[in-house]
């Protein structure tokens, strides 16, 4: 029933044109990104991927320090101006760094040194922030996984977890040898590593028990520490003074309805899981009697959700399907995860702002971090907002003395070409949520409409504010989304399946949309000739309002001879009747074109008779360049989105518009087509980088609705390789001088 009540409140403010933050009195909004590569020194190579994993701030909150495994090393980076984040020095750490936290002037980082998994080892560095230097080591008998230090500062508490090798027996356990809890205390800022000691934790789970593997810990305001054991999917709770066990429990089961626990390339809420393990991850202490888990699974289980427990083992409240149906709503869900973990939560972070208690939820597949407001014991958590991230954050940091928010995101997609891992920087203030920019409303099941991937974008002639969205092959169905984007955040309040004689239709990957006025619409159909088993062509698809096929328009075969995977992308229909002409922008060259010219073709369906003009590219100055949109805004003028394939604020995303006024269309076959004769409406750029994450590559659509309004929105690729983040922007009243 608080999941229901949760979902149902999220749903009504999002159709009422805002969020639920909204009727916060604060919310937090991102006000800058560090990607990590800036922090490298000159002798690593910057090609190789560097990660933030976890991350810690020094005690005034204006110096972060994080973990980065590939490199072996701790970074730093200077957060004076949470606005303009600047790198602040690199330290190599002789190991794999798989944790951090500070007291006072000093950095303790937990630091894989072993040799293989049967002989874990690890040690404790001890970093003095000013000097970026390492001034001591503790060793630590084990491989470490978190580190956590104690309120009052004179204890740090470091799980050993001493992983199991997923490759041996196919990860069965056990595999010795266990893992332990090290408690170490500090003495003068200093850990006294002659003081360890070491906490027996086997024998407590039932799965498992010889082989412990203490994966999160979390100290509260009476030294106790709460240790997880993620795949024994146990919990206990341990008194630091005395490093006895003063209580566990396992951490339980949870049946999950209404998710999507299938990878069929469709997101369908129409799922069932039962009795999955919850297998919590992160730990935070709500108070000195409550904490709060992510279970994220790594072993048999994972929950998609998180759970507030009392320390005597109580469960006072558990997610259930409401962050799947988040992710589903905002576009973030994971559909190539449906059948692990789904959105995968593992992250949490727990930190007083104000008067309010805050919990952070961070989910490391969907990469955002939902936001709640706890409501004491005994009552459910209250969903505040979410907040976009970077691919895969792995640690969340609160720094509330200075109302700002972190993520460390740690994957790195540089050998796919990919963003880069980044540290994100959010405040908390006056004022509504910039995220979600659109959201779903439920559908007739009261289940949210799920989505992702939106390539292509029409207005409704008629009616200010309704848009027309198309998602690509990204989901094997395809569908026409219906917008309220005269809500903020825009509300996605219909989806339509394109069907072919009453059934889902397959095969089609949808680049572009146009609205016909005479009735239902045009959609442009990118092919892949280039696919060694079944090939597919790009094409021209008219279906009626309701998504039925009505007619499918194949590229002659001349065409289809010269076409590339790179076909059509946008479409644009002018004129009714006999006068009907509908436009189609060829996204990069084919192989009849000439270097730097692309196709704009023409259809005429009265005569079926096709026609070819070329657009100019601009050079691209890395990757390349081709066209993502095309659109009629009136009196023979087209205009079409050109953008490379690159990330971050050096990427090319413009407008252009080009007028075919006096053009005639070469004849299919012909030798010379007309070129059209482009210029520069706008550097998208600077819209994609106000939203203050990494600008994103595939910005795919663009419209002008009935009024007059522009907008703008980015395909983020199913959440493949993505950070699932989509940018719609309303640009305002739009002309063409």
């Amino acid at each position: 029933m608080r999941r229901q009540m949760f979902l149902t409140a999220l749903a009504a403010a999002l159709m009422a044109g805002t969020s639920a933050a909204a009727l916060a009195e604060q919310s937090f909004n991102r006000i800058a990104t560090f990607p990590v590569v800036a922090n490298l020194p000159a002798d690593r190579d910057a090609q190789k991927e560097t990660v933030a994993e976890i991350i810690a701030a020094s005690e005034d909150g204006n110096l972060l320090v994080y973990t980065d495994s590939p490199q072996n090393a701790v970074g730093f980076v200077d957060i004076t101006d949470p606005r303009q984040p600047k790198a602040a020095g690199f330290l190599p750490v002789g190991g794999e760094p798989t944790s951090v936290t500070v007291i006072g002037g000093k950095a303790f980082v937990a630091v894989n040194t072993s040799k293989s998994y049967k002989e874990p080892d690890g040690v404790l560095a001890v970093v003095d922030i000013a000097a970026k230097s390492i001034e001591a080591t503790c060793a630590l008998g084990g491989q470490p996984d978190s580190i956590a230090a104690s309120p009052d500062k004179a204890f740090l508490a470091i799980a050993i977890e001493n992983e199991r090798d997923e490759e041996e027996n196919k990860g069965k356990l056990p595999q010795l040898p266990a893992g332990n809890l090290a408690i170490l205390p500090v003495k003068d800022g200093a850990a006294d590593c002659a003081g360890k000691k070491t906490v027996d934790l086997t024998g407590l789970a039932t799965v498992a028990p010889e082989d412990p593997e203490p994966e999160f810990v979390a100290v509260n305001g009476r030294n106790e520490v709460v240790v997880t054991l993620q795949e024994n999917n146990h919990i206990a709770v341990v008194d630091l003074a005395t490093a006895k066990v003063v209580g566990h429990f396992p951490a339980g089961t949870v049946t999950l309805d209404a998710i999507d626990a299938k990878r069929d390339k469709i997101i369908a809420a129409t799922g069932r899981i039962e009795n999955v393990k919850r297998e919590p991850d992160a730990v935070k202490w709500i108070d000195d009697e409550r904490f709060v888990t992510a279970n994220e699974g790594d072993y048999e289980g994972g929950s998609r959700g998180f759970t507030i427990f009392r320390k005597d083992g109580t469960v006072e409240y558990d997610s259930g399907n409401a962050l799947e149906h988040l992710a589903m709503r905002i576009g973030h869900f994971p559909e190539k995860r449906a059948d692990k973990k789904g959105v995968e939560p593992e992250g949490i972070e727990v930190a007083r702002y104000g008067d309010e208690t805050l919990i952070f939820v961070g989910t490391e597949r969907s990469s955002f971090v939902a936001v709640y407001r706890d409501a004491g014991p005994g009552q459910a958590p209250q969903f505040l907002q979410v907040l976009p991230s970077g691919i895969g954050p792995e640690g969340l940091l609160a720094i509330p003395q200075r109302n700002l928010f972190v993520t460390a995101n740690e994957t790195d997609l540089v050998e796919d070409g990919g963003p880069r891992a980044t540290v994100m920087i959010y405040e908390r203030g006056e004022g509504a949520p910039v995220y979600p920019m659109i959201a779903s409303a439920d559908d007739a099941k009261g289940l949210p409409i799920a989505w992702g991937a939106l390539s292509g974008l029409a207005a409704d002639g008629a009616q200010p504010g309704k848009l027309f969205a198309v998602t690509d092959s990204a989901y094997a169905e395809a569908r026409i989304l219906e917008i309220d984007a005269a809500k903020k955040p825009a509300v996605i309040t219909r989806a339509i399946t394109v069907t072919r004689d009453g059934a889902p239709a397959k095969g089609l990957d949808l680049e572009g949309i146009a609205w016909r006025p005479a009735g239902g619409f045009w959609l442009a159909s990118e092919g892949n000739p280039e696919k060694k088993d079944a090939p597919t062509h790009s094409s021209l698809v008219r279906v009626d309002a309701e998504g039925a096929v009505v007619e499918e328009v194949a590229l002659p075969e001349t065409l289809a001879a010269a076409a590339t995977r790179f076909g059509f992308e946008g479409v644009a229909v002018v004129g009714e009747g006999a006068e009907e002409t509908v436009y189609v922008a060829v996204q990069r060259e084919w192989k009849d074109d000439p270097k730097g010219f692309v196709k704009i073709l023409t259809y005429k369906p009265a005569t079926k008779a096709w026609g070819v003009m070329r657009y100019p590219l601009d050079a691209a100055p890395k990757g390349w360049m081709g066209l993502s949109e095309l659109t009629y805004v009136g009196n023979d003028t087209f205009v079409v989105i050109e953008r490379d394939n690159q990330f971050g604020d050096k990427a090319v995303k413009t407008l252009q518009a080009f007028s075919v006024k006096g053009l005639t269309p070469a004849a299919v076959g012909e030798k010379d087509a007309p070129v059209v004769e482009k210029r520069k409406l706008r550097d998208l750029v600077p819209d994609l980088a106000s939203a203050r994450g990494y600008v994103l590559d595939k910005i795919e659509s663009f419209a002008v609705d009935a009024a007059g309004d522009a907008f703008i929105i980015t395909d983020n690729d199913g959440v493949d390789g993505a950070s699932g983040e989509t940018v719609f922007l309303n640009l305002g009243r739009f002309t063409v001088n």
